[in-house]
C-alpha cells in the first residue's frame, strides 16, 4: 500500500490509507495494521486546551459506544506532545458541558510533534504559516481505504451525528449496492443504481410495485420495510 507523494499531495477518497506508527494516549499503534477489519474516524484538532476542540472530544467521547456498535473506532490527533495530551484530558474530565461531566476519553490521541502524519493527509494546509491541524476527518473502511474526507475551518466545531450518519450511509451501501439521497437517514428510501441500458430503465418504469417505485426513468428508489 503507497500513498501520493506526502509532501504535495493528499490522499483522496479509494484511496488506502498511508500507513504510520505513533505514540498515543493509549499506547503505540501501527496503522492501519492495528485496525484491520473495523472502520475508523480519523481526525485532527488544531491544538490541545482550545476551546472548540474541548466541546468536541466530549461529544465524541459520550458516542463512543454508538460507533463501537458500527464497527467504528476513533483516532484523534494534532501535532501536541503525548504529556500536553494527557495534561487535557484529564481536564476534560474536570469539565461539565451540555449535562455531559466526568466525561473519559479513551480512544487514542496521536501525539504528532513532527508534523509527520499531519502532512502525510494533509491536515496541516500548504502555505499556511500555521503549524496548527485543521479540523480534518477521514472515514477508512475495514479494508483501509478512505471512503470521506471532511474539513472545517479552526472556529467550526464539527457534527459528530453527521459523521455517525455518514458511516451508517457508507454501509448500508456496501451491504445493499444502493444510494441515499440528500438528507438520508436510517428508515429512510434509498436509491436504485442507475439503469444502464434503455431495457433495464424500461422494465423498471413498467415494473414499480410494493418495494420500488420512480419518478423517472433514471431515478428510482426502493421502499425501506417500516
Amino acid at each position: 500500500m503507497t500513498s501520493r507523494d506526502t509532501n504535495y499531495n493528499i490522499p483522496l477518497i479509494g484511496d488506502y490509507a498511508p500507513e504510520f506508527k505513533a505514540k498515543t494516549t493509549q499506547g503505540d499503534i501501527i496503522f492501519p495494521e492495528d485496525f484491520k477489519g473495523k472502520w475508523v474516524i480519523l481526525f485532527s484538532h488544531p491544538a490541545d486546551f482550545t476551546p472548540v476542540c474541548t466541546t468536541e472530544f466530549m461529544t465524541l467521547s459520550t458516542m463512543i459506544k454508538e460507533f463501537k456498535d458500527l464497527n467504528t473506532e476513533l483516532i484523534g490527533l494534532s501535532v501536541d506532545s503525548l504529556y500536553s495530551h494527557i495534561a487535557w484530558i484529564r481536564k476534560i474530565q474536570e469539565l461539565e458541558y451540555k449535562n455531559m461531566k466526568d466525561v473519559e476519553v479513551t480512544f487514542p490521541l496521536i501525539e504528532d510533534t513532527r508534523m509527520e502524519i499531519s502532512h502525510k493527509y494533509g491536515m496541516i494546509q500548504l502555505g499556511q504559516s500555521s503549524t496548527q491541524t485543521v479540523r480534518s476527518v477521514f472515514i477508512i473502511d475495514t479494508e483501509s481505504k478512505i471512503r470521506c474526507i471532511l474539513h472545517y475551518p479552526f472556529s467550526t466545531g464539527r457534527n459528530f451525528y453527521e459523521i455517525k450518519r455518514i458511516i451508517l450511509a457508507l454501509q448500508k451501501t456496501d451491504i445493499e449496492g444502493v444510494a441515499t439521497p440528500a438528507d438520508w437517514k436510517p428508515g429512510d428510501d434509498v436509491i436504485l443504481p442507475t439503469p444502464n441500458s434503455y431495457d433495464t430503465a424500461k422494465r423498471r418504469i413498467e415494473n414499480q410495485n410494493e418495494d420500488t417505485y420512480c419518478l423517472d426513468w433514471f431515478i428510482c428508489f426502493k421502499r425501506e420495510k417500516k
